[in-house]
């Protein structure tokens, strides 16, 4: 009786996982807010632990590779992070900063994230503005270790620092912004590969994609950023919203995106870089972005060309093609400014991304351990074709985990009894 009740409990641990994954899979694409509806808060990472940046390097709390967190910076403000380095893989470490909901920003506001060794010399930084589209909205960058034979600074084994920097004007809002951080490792190649960027590469823009529009709503952070594949995508976004997507794009491939609003019946007031379209990579380092204005009519925010994804592409100084360095989720954002709610009304605007995906895919650069998400994977690409987010697409692999092992254990559990079994039923024979 007790193997028996056993065997029922990991059944009904069974039907709830399925159960679970049923749920996952229903949920794709659904709509975020109704009108009228305050702003979906940004989406934080559920997994995320709380760590408090310090003032100095020496009192830095240590960063785990593939563990997200979340923290806070304030106004002007200055905090450090630890991360433990070994001598053969590249570090990144990201920041998203989320700015509060209706507060201000001014041209040149914006965030820098390096990193240092343990005599100060600076390893690797990035920096980003909210520029001329200036009203709040998150904005991503990374700073980096990179392994290299050729190099004489930063590559000991040891302890690195992560400076996180805000930088805003006096008229700028005082709210402090919200962080939410993650350190990623890459490993070494197995043997070198080419480091020359190609002299020639496609630039063209291609046939935008055809089918006609199909609804998939955004969704509201990096976490739960709805998975598109090439296509014509259809969203629904709000004055002072931004709107999460991602796309798997392999090795070889180029990606090309455009956003597009609707026409509005309710005016024809002009509105300054309206609509700001961001680009960042897996490791969310920001690659590009571009802004547009809106008057009414139909308005194309369009992303300059990348180049194919390339592990040479890291050796360019120029930031949007050093960004494609690597294979895995790449994530567009988009935002629409609040200044809309003003001329338009705060109600819903159509929005539609066109995606592209250019080019063979080919295979990786030849890494010396598991890429981690600096790969495509078959499973990448059904997530893209269904529309699942990334949250949704890690809940749905968790609970396949589940029943994977509760249908390993049962099945162990019930192979053990029957073993047990038979050896006493020979026991008493004999």
């Amino acid at each position: 009786m007790k193997t028996q009740a056993g065997i029922g409990r990991r059944a009904g641990a069974l039907i709830t996982a399925a159960a679970a994954v049923g749920a996952v899979a229903a949920l794709p694409g659904q709509a975020r807010a109704a009108d009228g509806a305050a702003l979906p808060p940004y989406t934080f990472d559920s997994t995320a632990q709380r760590v408090q940046g310090a003032v100095s390097s020496s009192d830095a709390a240590r960063l785990t590779t593939g563990q997200t967190y979340r923290g806070t910076l304030k106004k002007d403000g200055k905090v450090y992070y630890r991360v433990d380095l070994d001598d053969r893989r590249n570090a990144y470490v990201s920041v998203v900063a989320v700015p509060k909901p209706g507060g201000k920003v001014e041209y040149g506001d914006g965030l820098k994230v390096s990193m240092q060794d343990g005599n100060g010399t600076e390893c690797g930084y990035q920096q980003v503005t909210f520029s001329s589209a200036a009203y709040p909205r998150p904005l991503a960058a990374y700073a980096r270790r990179i392994v290299d034979a050729d190099s004489s600074t930063c590559q000991k084994a040891g302890a690195f620092f992560v400076l996180v920097e805000r930088e805003s004007k006096p008229t700028s809002s005082s709210d402090d912004w919200e962080l939410e951080i993650r350190h990623l490792t890459e490993p070494p190649l197995k043997k070198a590969g080419p480091t020359a960027l190609p002299e020639t590469w496609p630039s063209g823009t291609p046939a935008p994609p055809t089918g006609g529009p199909q609804p998939r709503q955004g969704g509201s952070g990096v976490h739960d950023a709805t998975s598109l594949t090439q296509g014509e995508w259809r969203s629904d976004i709000r004055p002072g919203q931004t709107l999460f997507y991602r796309v798997p794009v392999d090795w070889g491939q180029q990606l090309y995106a455009t956003a597009e609003l609707g026409s509005s019946a309710a005016a024809d007031e002009y509105v300054g870089h309206a609509l700001a379209l961001s680009l960042e990579n897996p490791a969310l380092g920001h690659v590009d972005e571009n802004t547009g204005s809106y008057d009414g009519k139909p308005a194309t925010v369009a992303l300059g060309p990348q180049r194919p994804v390339a592990h040479e592409n890291r050796t360019s100084y120029d930031e949007g093609t050093s960004g494609m360095r690597f294979a895995g989720w790449y994530y567009l954002s988009a935002t629409l400014s609040p200044e809309i709610a003003k001329e338009y009304g705060d109600k819903p605007v159509p929005l539609t991304l066109r995606v592209n995906l250019v080019g063979t895919r080919k295979t990786g650069p030849g890494y010396d351990g598991d890429p981690g998400p600096f790969a495509v994977t078959a499973d990448d690409r059904d997530a893209a074709a269904s529309g699942a987010s990334g949250a949704r697409a890690a809940d749905r692999s968790g609970a396949m985990r589940v029943v994977a092992a509760a249908g390993i254990g049962g099945g162990t559990v019930l192979l053990l009894g029957l073993g047990a079994w038979t050896l006493l039923a020979r026991r008493r024979a004999a």
